[in-house]
């Protein structure tokens, strides 16, 4: 059996670097937002070669937007979407964002604390979760200042999204901990450790195959879709690196460091 939680400190340093560098890149040049937060103008258009490309402009008068749609018209382009966007629904769809996330922080701190009858485990599935999210939105501002990619309705999308599948990734590791618990006993750590190495595989095999339709929407999905995968796609490998590498890793921790200060 792999010895996982020996190296449960390199684990948490690694999250660490990650989450820090996402925090110095938001602090110093934050996210860039797309039309859905700051209003404005969204035309796509096809060309004569097949390619797709999406503009965006800030908000705009008539005349001007007939000037753009002239000079595309022009190349011979049609216009497959045009959206107005309100910048008003930018601040809206942010508090809506936090509220669902609180939300969802607190349900499954309640849930996975009664479920499993310790509020350690509600606590630290909480902490994956909060975990992936920071990941994503701190990829996602790296992103943006090194290759100007934009946050809008479906990176919300997205971050919510993760962290369904990051709490039921963890919740399958704690249920084979609790089980070798109840027909084995013996010390958490050497538990933990059986338990990720049980769970592994399938925790493998069940990531590698959304990994897989994610890539090929990246690949062959088009520019309308292409960062919501990205993002999809960021908040999968993060969230099957933290269930066992994260919120496992800092239960078995607590668990260390709890016995340590009861010997005191």
């Amino acid at each position: 059996m792999i010895n996982w939680m020996k190296y449960r400190w390199l684990y948490l340093v690694i999250s660490g670097t990650v989450i820090l560098s996402g925090i110095f890149s938001l602090l110093k040049w934050g996210l860039k937002y797309g039309v859905d937060f700051t209003g404005g103008t969204l035309i796509e258009y096809k060309f004569q070669d097949g390619k797709k490309q999406t503009f965006k402009y800030s908000p705009m008068g008539e005349e001007e937007l007939e000037k753009i749609r002239l000079d595309f018209k022009n190349q011979k382009a049609e216009e497959v979407r045009f959206e107005n966007v309100g910048p008003s629904i930018g601040p809206e769809l942010v508090k809506k964002t936090i509220t669902a996330i609180v939300i969802s922080a607190v349900g499954i701190l309640l849930w996975v604390s009664l479920r499993f009858k310790s509020f350690k485990f509600g606590l630290s599935a909480v902490l994956g979760m909060l975990h992936d999210s920071l990941v994503l939105i701190g990829s996602f501002s790296l992103l943006g200042h090194f290759l100007g990619v934009e946050v809008d309705f479906l990176f919300v999308t997205a971050l919510l999204t993760i962290l369904s599948f990051s709490v039921h990734d963890t919740i399958v590791n704690y249920d084979r901990i609790r089980e070798i618990k109840k027909k084995v006993g013996g010390e958490f750590y050497d538990i933990a450790n059986e338990a990720t190495s049980e769970t592994m595989v399938r925790s493998l095999n069940n990531s590698f195959t959304i990994i897989f339709m994610l890539l090929a929407l990246i690949l062959l999905g088009g520019e309308t879709i292409k960062w919501f995968a990205v993002a999809l796609l960021i908040g999968t490998v993060s969230g099957t690196y933290s269930s066992p590498f994260v919120s496992v890793a800092i239960l078995v921790t607590w668990d260390r460091i709890g016995k340590r200060l009861k010997k005191v």
